[in-house]
């Protein structure tokens, strides 16, 4: 029952509430007309037997059709039609006696009475075929006419029900729509400052305090990730440094190649999050231009290429020359060494950085021999923070595919994990004419907001 709307199971009840009125009404209509027809009935013979013994002849109080009544004198001692003979000399000596019996010649049960005047004994009887009769069309009218009036009232109730629910369906809608990044929106309230009225100002005010934290934990994360990118960068120089002057000792030189690759996870997780906290905020402004997609894989293999080598694998590049595609170059180097950083920490063998036409776009696919993803998280990969089992999770913050993703959307493409047993991430993105026409687009609906400066953080 929980799982009928609620506006269902309201016309429900309101339907069973009319079928116990209508059966309590027609069970008292019933029962009152039948004692007030019985009472007309018994008047009636009250009426024939003293008229009978006042005139001594049962004529006087027979009426005109023999099949709806009768009326005799008898003797106590004597027969009467209708009754036993005890029931006789009970009316013979002073009692008045009422029965109904089926009798020859009359229509139906008969109502007989008996009374007596202290000689003879009057005996009259009534057909109740009349009073059956409007009994029976009273029972018929309630079996016509209360499913009738139960079903007008349950399409009255469903109509009562969805208007009453009516502003919660706009509340629903307009729900779909808010986001925590707009301050504006509020659910709509209805007029009528009922408890659906107060439900809707608790919501706004729900609403309004996430929007407080939500905005509160947002600049946080901006003034952190951008405060954290200046001592990184100066940590890394002198990583660098210490690095090219040389003369260490295997020890200490294995530290330095282990600190600077931190280091360099440190400055990609504070771009990530820099990243992530302006596209929340609808600033990811991009810089788009045609690209060379084979120079553009280029420039990400030889960025990774050392620390490859270290690690004893190879970076390879598997692209057409004269691919182009329309996109900023810094946001989309980032997202290709997002996969890039992936496929080291947490994959094996070769990489490879691959490019084909797919549709109206090219493709981009980073693509290792390590084993691929799992279903279930393949599902979910691209959500934040989202990390894969252990074999790929030894590290990292489950940022860099959301980054892709981000960086694809933002782009008017997108970003996908390939089936199969190698670990391949594709990055479709809309060829020159399209994509130039979908990110003027994007940038139309975005006027009005906070723009990032051209190559700030990054």
């Amino acid at each position: 029952m929980s799982r009928v709307p609620i506006r269902i199971r309201l016309t429900a009840a309101f339907a069973l509430a009319m079928v116990l009125v209508l059966a309590a009404a027609g069970t008292f209509v019933y029962l009152r007309l039948a004692d007030d027809l019985d009472e007309g009935v018994d008047a009636a013979l009250e009426s024939r037997a003293a008229a009978v013994l006042a005139s001594g002849s049962p004529a006087a109080g027979t009426p005109g059709d023999p099949e709806e009544g009768f009326a005799v004198l008898v003797s106590p001692g004597g027969q009467a039609r209708g009754l036993r003979s005890d029931e006789l000399r009970r009316a013979a000596a002073g009692g008045q006696v009422v029965v109904e019996r089926d009798l020859p010649g009359i229509e139906g049960t008969t109502r007989v009475l008996a009374r007596s005047d202290g000689g003879q004994v009057v005996v009259v009887g009534q057909s109740l075929d009349d009073r059956d009769e409007t009994l029976a069309n009273l029972v018929a009218s309630f079996a016509i006419g209360g499913p009738i009036a139960v079903l007008l009232a349950s399409l009255l109730g469903y109509a009562l029900a969805a208007a009453a629910l009516r502003p919660v369906e706009a509340m629903r809608r307009r729900a779909e729509e808010v986001s925590l990044a707009d301050g504006v929106q509020r659910l709509p309230l209805p007029e009528a400052r009922d408890e659906i009225h107060r439900l809707g100002e608790t919501l706004n005010e729900m609403l309004e305090r996430l929007r407080r934290s939500f905005e509160r934990e947002r600049s946080f994360l901006a003034d952190a990730s951008h405060e954290l990118r200046t001592p990184v960068a100066v940590i890394m120089m002198e990583i660098e440094g210490a690095l090219r002057a040389g003369g260490h000792d295997p020890q200490v030189h294995e530290a330095l190649v282990a600190s600077r690759e931190e280091c360099d996870h440190l400055a990609q997780l504070a771009e990530d999050l820099l990243v992530m906290a302006r596209a929340g905020e609808g600033e990811l402004e991009l810089h788009p231009e045609p690209l060379d997609v084979r120079e553009l894989l280029e420039r990400t293999r030889g960025r990774f290429a050392d620390r490859a080598a270290e690690r004893g694998r190879s970076i390879r590049v598997e692209a057409d020359d004269g691919q182009i595609v329309h996109g900023d170059e810094l946001r989309l180097r980032q997202a290709l060494g997002n996969l890039v950083d992936n496929a080291l920490r947490h994959g094996a063998g070769e990489i490879v950085l691959s490019s084909r036409h797919h549709g109206q776009g090219v493709q981009l696919a980073v693509t290792d021999a390590g084993a691929g993803f799992d279903p279930e998280f393949a599902a979910r990969a691209f959500d934040r923070f989202t990390r894969g089992d252990l074999a790929r999770s030894r590290s990292g913050t489950g940022l860099g595919l959301a980054i892709v993703r981000t960086i694809a959307e933002a782009h008017g493409g997108r970003a996908e994990v390939a089936p199969g047993p190698r670990a391949t991430v594709r990055l479709w993105l809309p060829d020159t004419v399209s994509g130039a026409s979908q990110l003027a687009d994007l940038a139309s609906r975005s006027k009005g907001s906070t723009p990032v400066r051209g190559g700030e953080g990054r």
